[in-house]
């Protein structure tokens, strides 16, 4: 579906080895998800639902990737990428919490258990990353400083 559309190249933000940049198209579409209907003999087969952004993304080492996006129809491309590509930064908290602060080792039975548990988590994490960013922003003084 996005082979005639126009791929732009977009950058979304700075990484530590200078701009990141893909090409990016999209295009409104509706998605099968509405309600199902018995469509003579076929069984349930479901309708168009709600329009949705069908999201390519073209990366430099021709891989392909493609996304849906339920953002308005009046988000522009770059919006689009952006917001596609913030998704990277939530799943590494995700995977530290997991891996660095327990949040996957929850035993417990109950509902609040795991939300005290999930937050606690939060807050340790919160905690960590303003340390690290304090000593970064500590660390771009002293290099800033006339020796």
């Amino acid at each position: 579906m996005l082979a005639a559309s126009t791929w732009a190249k977009l950058s979304w933000r700075r990484g530590t080895k200078g701009r990141l940049t893909a090409r990016f198209a999209a295009l409104r579409i509706r998605i099968a998800d509405g309600s199902p209907q018995r469509i003579l003999d076929k069984g349930q087969q479901h309708m168009p639902g709600e329009e949705a952004w069908l999201v390519g993304e073209w990366r430099s080492n021709d891989e392909r990737k493609y996304y849906l996006s339920n953002l308005p129809a009046e988000a522009t491309l770059k919006q689009l990428a952006a917001t596609i590509k913030a998704r990277w930064v939530c799943e590494q908290a995700h995977h530290q919490m997991n891996e660095e602060l327990g949040l996957d080792h929850f035993e417990g039975r109950s509902w609040q258990g795991l939300h005290r548990h999930a937050l606690m988590t939060m807050i340790a994490y919160a905690f960590l990353q303003h340390q690290r960013l304090q000593k970064a922003k500590r660390e771009k003084m002293d290099e800033t400083r006339p020796a």
